[in-house]
C-alpha cells in the first residue's frame, strides 16, 4: 500500500528553482519536514523563509561539499604542524596463538569446544601438588615463527613464572622468559608502501624486533550483570608466542601496517591458528610523544634513551582500533604536555567507536611481576639441526611472493598480487597457481609473453570474476564450488577469441551453480562458441544503431566525445545475435563511420 503524500510535498517541489534527481527530492524534503514546527508550537507567518532566501539545492549541496572539503583541509593541516612540533614513537607487541594441539604445560586439548571447563588439566586450575609438563610439540610453530621473523635463535633459554595471582591464569603466568634468554630475538620486520604504511615513511622501512618468547593465555572472562563473572579455563595455558617490537615507528598508519605484516607472515610460516579478525591474535601498543628539539629526557626503553613518557593501550583487536587508539591517545598526550601536565606511565584501554583512552591502571614494571625461575620446568635446549629442518622446510614468506606474482612469470599487478596472497589463508593463492599450470599444460609451447597474458588474465578472474560470484551468493571460499581445470578451460577459451566475455561470465556462473559438465562440451551443446560476423554485418548493425541516434553521432564527430563510443558499442551488442558481437571490432567499425578512420 502506498504511503499518502505528506502535506507540502507539491509546494516544495514547486518552488525549486533547479532541476533535482529523485534522491536529491527526498533529501530536501528530509530536510524542510524536519524544520517543520509541531502543532502545540505554531509559529507566525513571518517566521517562513521567503522565497528569496531559499537557496537552491544544487548550490546548498556544492556549499556543503567545499566546506567539507576544506574541513578535511584543516585536519591535513593541523596534522602537519603538529609533526612539525611533536614526535609520535610507538611499539608494539602482539600476541599470537600457536597452531597446536595441546597446550603449553599440559596435555589437555587446544581445540575450541562450546562447553565450558571440558578441555582442562589439573595443572590448569592450580591444583595443589600438578606440575607443569611442558609439551615440546609447541615449540615448533613457535620456532618456525622466529626463523620467518628473521631472529637469532637461543640455544638455551628458560621459563620464569610471575608470582601474584590472577583468577585467569592462577598458576601464573610462565613465560621463556623476561629477559635475558627469550629463546629468540634480534630480529626483523620489512614494510614497504604496498603494506599500507604512511606516505611519509617512505617506500620501505625496517622496524627491528627485540625478542619473541612464549606465554600462556588466559581463561576466558564472561560477566553476568551485576555482580557476577564466570570463567571458563579451556583456554587457559593455550601456547601464544608474544611478538615485542623496538619502539621505532612514528605513525599510526604504519602501526597498523607492521601488526598486519606480522600476522601475514605468521599466517605464512604455519604458526598461528587464526588472525586478529577471529580472536587469534591481539595487539597492545606503547605509545609516546616528545617535543622536537627539546633535550633528551630520561626516559629509556629497550636501549632508546631520549623518548617521551610511554602508555600502554591494551586488547586492540582490528587494524582500524590500532590506528585510531594511537591517533587519540597521541592527540590526549599533546594536550596534557600543551596544557602543562605530566604523562603518566599507565596502562591504558579502548573501546571501538571511541576518541578517548581511558585509564585502567598504573603501568607495572618489571619488579612488580616478581619473575623468578621456574623449578619445575627444565632449561630448554635447541639444536642447530632443528633449526636448519625448519629453515628448510618453511613456507614462501609473503614479500618473496610478491616478487615472484609482480615478477615476468606471472605478471600481476601488485593490486592483485597482494589480495592473492592474503584471501582465505592462501586457499585462494594456491587455486590460482592451479589455474595456472593447467592453462600452462594446455599449450605446454607457449612463449614467456604468452604465458604472463595467461597468468594475468587468470588472476582477474579468480579474483574479481569468481570473487564477484562469492560475495554475491554469500559463500565462502571453496576450491572445489568451481574446479581449476574447468576455469582455466574458460579463460582458454576466451584468450583464443573462440567466446565473448559476455558468454564467459555467463558460462562462470552457470559452472558456480552447480553445472559441472566439461566447458568444451557445455559450449558445444549450449551453442556458444563464437561465430563471428563479417564485416557487412557490423557495418549493418552500426548504420542502425547511428541512423536512430543522429544527435549523438554529431556529438562525438563535432565535440569530439569520444566516450559515447560505448554506447553505440552496447547498443550493437545488444541488437546483434547474443554472443556473436565482439566489442573491439564493433568499435572499429563505428571509428570508421563516424570519425572516417579506423
Amino acid at each position: 500500500m502506498l504511503r499518502p503524500r505528506p502535506r507540502g510535498t507539491i509546494r516544495l517541489l514547486d518552488r525549486l528553482s533547479c532541476p533535482v534527481t529523485r534522491p536529491q527530492i527526498l533529501y530536501l524534503q528530509f530536510r524542510q519536514f524536519s524544520s517543520l514546527p509541531t502543532r502545540s508550537a505554531p509559529t507566525s507567518s513571518s517566521s517562513v523563509q521567503p522565497d528569496s532566501d531559499r537557496v537552491p539545492l544544487r548550490k546548498q549541496l556544492k556549499q556543503e561539499a567545499k566546506a567539507l572539503r576544506a574541513q578535511k583541509r584543516q585536519r591535513k593541516e593541523s596534522e602537519e604542524a603538529s609533526r612539525e612540533i611533536w614526535e609520535l614513537t610507538v611499539g608494539v607487541e602482539i600476541h599470537a596463538q600457536l597452531d597446536t594441539t595441546a597446550k603449553l604445560f599440559s596435555r589437555a586439548a587446544t581445540s575450541a569446544s562450546d562447553l565450558p571447563n571440558s578441555n582442562v588439566a589439573l595443572f590448569d586450575l592450580a591444583f595443589p601438588g600438578s606440575q607443569p609438563e611442558f609439551q615440546a610439540a609447541t615449540l615448533l610453530p613457535a620456532l618456525r615463527a622466529a626463523i620467518a621473523l628473521n631472529c637469532d635463535i637461543q640455544p638455551v633459554s628458560r621459563f620464569d613464572r610471575k608470582h601474584y595471582f590472577y583468577q585467569d591464569q592462577p598458576s601464573g603466568d610462565i613465560a621463556n622468559p623476561a629477559p635475558p634468554e627469550p629463546f629468540a630475538r634480534n630480529g626483523y620486520v620489512d614494510l614497504y608502501d604496498y603494506d599500507g604504511i604512511a606516505r611519509e615513511d617512505g617506500e620501505r622501512i625496517r622496524v627491528d624486533i627485540k625478542q619473541v618468547q612464549l606465554e600462556q593465555d588466559t581463561a576466558k572472562s564472561q560477566e553476568y550483570p551485576p555482580s557476577s563473572q564466570l570463567l571458563d579455563f579451556n583456554r587457559v595455558s593455550h601456547p601464544l608466542i608474544e611478538v615485542i617490537t623496538m619502539p621505532q615507528i612514528h605513525t599510526p598508519a604504519t602501526a597498523a601496517a607492521c601488526v598486519r605484516k606480522l600476522q601475514a607472515i605468521l599466517q605464512a610460516c604455519g604458526a598461528v591458528t587464526t588472525g586478529m579478525e577471529l580472536g587469534g591474535l591481539r595487539a597492545d601498543v606503547n605509545v609516546s610523544i616528545r617535543r622536537r628539539g627539546e633535550a633528551p629526557g630520561n626516559n629509556h626503553y629497550d636501549g632508546i634513551t631520549g623518548l617521551g613518557q610511554r602508555t600502554e593501550i591494551k586488547n586492540l583487536s582490528s587494524f582500524k582500533a590500532i590506528e585510531d587508539a594511537i591517533i587519540a591517545e597521541k592527540n590526549r598526550q599533546i594536550a596534557v604536555l600543551e596544557s602543562g601536565g605530566v604523562v603518566e606511565g599507565e596502562t591504558r584501554g579502548w573501546t571501538i567507536g571511541s576518541t578517548e583512552t581511558r585509564r585502567l591502571r598504573g603501568k607495572e614494571g618489571a619488579v612488580d611481576y616478581r619473575y623468578m625461575p621456574d623449578p619445575d620446568i627444565p632449561p630448554l635446549v635447541i639444536g642447530e639441526d632443528l633449526i636448519s629442518r625448519l629453515q628448510d622446510t618453511l613456507p614462501t614468506a609473503p614479500d618473496q611472493l610478491v616478487v615472484e606474482l609482480t615478477g615476468p612469470e606471472y605478471g600481476l599487478s601488485i593490486e592483485d598480487a597482494k589480495p592473492l596472497i592474503e584471501l582465505d589463508d592462501g586457499a585462494r593463492l594456491e587455486y590460482y597457481q592451479d589455474v595456472v599450470d593447467a592453462l600452462h599444460s594446455i599449450h605446454p609451447g607457449q612463449d614467456d609473453i604468452t604465458r604472463a597474458a595467461l597468468a594475468r588474465m587468470a588472476g582477474n578472474w579468480v579474483l574479481h570474476e569468481l570473487g564477484g560470484l562469492l560475495t554475491k551468493a554469500d559463500r565462502a571460499w571453496d576450491s572445489e564450488i568451481i574446479p581449476a581445470r574447468s576455469l582455466a578451460d574458460l579463460v582458454d577459451h576466451l584468450q583464443r577469441k573462440l567466446i565473448t566475455g559476455p558468454t564467459a561470465k555467463q558460462v562462470l556462473a552457470v559452472v558456480f551453480e552447480g553445472d559441472h559438465r566439461p566447458i568444451p562440451q557445455m559450449l558445444e551443446e549450449d551453442n556458444l562458441l563464437l561465430r563471428p560476423l563479417s564485416r557487412e554485418e557490423y557495418l549493418a548493425l552500426a548504420e542502425t544503431a547511428m541512423a536512430q541516434n543522429p544527435q549523438m553521432v554529431e556529438q562525438i564527430r563535432s565535440k569530439n566525445q569520444l566516450g559515447k563510443l560505448g554506447w553505440f558499442v552496447g547498443q550493437m551488442m545488444r541488437t546483434g545475435e547474443k554472443g556473436r558481437v565482439e566489442a573491439p571490432k564493433a568499435e572499429e567499425v563505428l571509428r570508421e563511420l563516424i570519425l572516417g578512420k579506423a
